[in-house]
């Protein structure tokens, strides 16, 4: 499975695609390590939509896992970052999902990385959607399978 992780921060999304084929991680090379969103409006976003889009579609990707961020408090989110959120989440044909900041530090207290960060290649800006695309991943690959409710074993 290919996805791509998504920190928003101000007016960027910083990404990263990572793929899980037969127990072995994959980090793709990729055109853009960052979308940023110059105009606010309308415009700005139906462009901003449009081209996060066709890097999907280009690279396939078949799920965007976004990482949450808190609507107030310390952490909170700005209003720019809820709007590409929404842009993206959007998106026709593209499966999009938010997965929180306890998650993630659950799943990687589980699974921790088997190498450094710095040995993967990637920018340090992208840490944070590499390793929200790494949990993820790895969450789903440890997660038991939902048992029919018809089902012998769900007795």
């Amino acid at each position: 499975m290919k996805v791509c992780g998504v920190e928003l921060k101000g007016n960027e999304a910083n990404i990263c695609l990572l793929s899980l084929k037969d127990g072995l991680f994959h980090i793709p090379d990729c055109r853009a390590r960052k979308l940023t969103l110059n105009d606010a409006g309308a415009a700005g976003l139906k462009h901003f939509q449009a081209t996060f889009a066709k890097l999907m579609q280009d690279y396939k990707v078949e799920k965007v896992i976004i990482r949450e961020r808190p609507m107030k408090g310390k952490f909170a989110g700005g209003a720019v970052g809820f709007k590409m959120e929404a842009a993206i989440e959007l998106i026709d044909n593209l499966e999009v999902q938010t997965f929180g900041p306890t998650e993630i530090k659950a799943s990687l207290k589980r699974n921790p990385l088997s190498i450094d960060f710095a040995g993967t290649g990637l920018k340090q800006f992208q840490e944070p959607a590499f390793s929200t695309a790494y949990a993820w991943l790895m969450q789903e690959k440890h997660s038991p399978k939902a048992v029919e409710p018809d089902s012998p074993w769900a007795r």
